[in-house]
């Protein structure tokens, strides 16, 4: 009998000792939280594209290459030109409207006036003794230059951007009374206006004044086909220009409104909550 229940206890043992383990197996585990990854900021996409409007003045000196005139009396076809010429330096203002299409792409329409640019020359012929003689010849002339404009802005670095551009369009030029001085006396050529092609190529900077406000300091190389300058008077005429260049040294402001200035502070970062990664 003793040994009936000594023997039951040992097998009780044994099958609580394999059964410990099939219980602890049926139990869930806790849960694994990993670490998240670190989430990539976001940024916000920046709209550059927005309208401005601008004012410049600006100094100019301008050239043309050897302007002429019928020689009255002379063999058909055969013209005259000046001895010497100059055109004095001169003044301009404008203003325009534009677009920033992109960060680094930019037009507008811009309107100028040239204010009045003295010209003085000299010829030589015969006077009425039928001696040589020379004469001292005066105007001037003043333009409005209107032009399409496209601008590439090369980046910006501590609020300055530089560009380079080109424009396309054309200038009413307006020539006034040529005063013709010799020994016969003094004698008059009615100026002569019209509408000419012209064209221009641009370089510069811009500053950031404020966050919507740019000063733009820059240099202007600009042509104008060449064109009637003045009309017939006793002993010679029409006369004609070859064509003006002019050199400009221009300063403006830019101000945008719409869209987004590279002059604005950056746009914000956003970094989105890292959602928990759960295994089993």
């Amino acid at each position: 009998m003793y040994s009936f229940g000594r023997k039951a206890a040992v097998a009780g043992l044994l099958l609580s000792g394999l059964a410990a383990p099939a219980l602890a197996a049926d139990l869930a585990e806790p849960p694994v939280v990993e670490a998240p990854p670190i989430a990539a900021p976001v940024y916000e996409e920046a709209d550059y594209g927005g309208w401005y409007i601008r004012g410049d003045l600006g100094y100019r000196k301008s050239n043309m290459d050897s302007p002429e005139y019928v020689l009255y009396g002379a063999p058909l076809g055969q013209v005259g030109h000046f001895d010497t010429h100059e055109l004095k330096g001169g003044f301009s203002v404008g203003g325009g409207v534009g677009y920033q299409v992109t960060k680094y792409f930019r037009t507008d329409l811009t309107l100028d006036y040239w204010s009045k640019t003295k010209f003085n020359g000299s010829t030589s012929g015969f006077c009425g003794t039928g001696l040589p003689c020379t004469s001292s010849d005066t105007s001037s002339y003043s333009a409005l230059l209107l032009l399409a404009n496209a601008y590439v802005d090369i980046g910006t670095w501590h609020g300055i951007t530089p560009y380079v551009g080109a424009g396309i369009g054309g200038a009413n030029l307006k020539w006034n009374t040529l005063v013709n001085k010799d020994p016969d006396g003094e004698f008059e050529h009615e100026g002569h206006s019209s509408w000419r092609f012209a064209y221009a190529l641009m370089a510069g900077a811009s500053y950031c004044l404020t966050d919507t406000t740019k000063l733009d300091v820059g240099y202007r190389f600009s042509h104008i086909n060449g064109g009637r300058m003045f009309g017939y008077k006793v002993g010679g005429g029409p006369g004609f220009d070859d064509g003006i260049n002019t050199h400009e040294v221009r300063a403006g402001l830019r101000y945008q409104f719409g869209g987004r200035s590279d002059c604005a502070p950056p746009p914000p970062v956003y970094v989105p909550e890292p959602e928990p990664v759960y295994t089993k």
